[in-house]
């Protein structure tokens, strides 16, 4: 748990420093950095909502709807500088002491994704981390998946591994490994039978 914090950290910083310059583009189709840091604070926010179900017992879904958090992100997006900075902080640095505040039996309550899969608390630092350090990337200030902590790329790939079901075998450097399976840009990779490997869907 400790180091999944170390990369909540780490990634949190490495976005909070790209929200110097709200209105550059990022990576993503039709984001802006504007809708990465509401996408962000939505999904603290989002996290927050698992770790009360853990620590209460009372079911509280991540979202509404997928509508519902695509709408938010959107209108979000909108907000002034100031608000969405102070928002992604607040909302990280909230979502932080709530983590501390669960009990050993209480992280292990099984709660559900946005996607309705079960799964135990002790996953959400997990879902956190894995945001952070990906938008990290995706924010678009010259960061790559080469500049992200290996251990990080290895529990990544295995996880993305885990879950999707149309990943075929691919070789070449391990940060292209990772920007490939969570449907970010990449080079250097071939499939078992010497061939450049096809592009997957956005995962993330």
């Amino acid at each position: 748990m400790d180091r999944v914090q170390q990369w909540i950290d780490d990634g949190t910083a490495l976005c909070r420093e790209a929200l110097a310059d709200l209105d550059a583009p990022s990576l993503l189709p039709g984001w802006s950095r504007r809708h990465v840091a509401a996408h962000l604070s939505l999904n603290a926010e989002a996290l927050g909502n698992l770790v009360y179900w853990a620590r209460t017992g009372e079911e509280r879904p991540m979202y509404p709807s997928r509508e519902a958090r695509n709408a938010d992100i959107e209108a979000s997006a909108n907000r002034p500088d100031d608000v969405l900075r102070s928002w992604f902080d607040t909302s990280a640095r909230t979502l932080s002491d709530a983590f501390a505040e669960l009990t050993d039996d209480q992280w292990q309550t099984q709660v559900r994704t946005s996607q309705g899969e079960p799964i135990p608390a002790t996953r959400i630092p997990w879902m956190r981390s894995r945001e952070v350090l990906i938008h990290a990337v995706d924010l678009g200030t010259g960061l790559t998946f080469a500049d992200l902590p290996r251990d990080f790329l290895v529990a990544l790939c295995e996880d993305i591994r885990t879950q999707r079901g149309d990943v075929p075998a691919i070789e070449g450097p391990l940060p292209d490994q990772a920007a490939y399976l969570s449907g970010r840009a990449y080079s250097n990779l071939t499939t078992a039978d010497g061939a450049p490997a096809e592009p997957l869907p956005p995962w993330l």
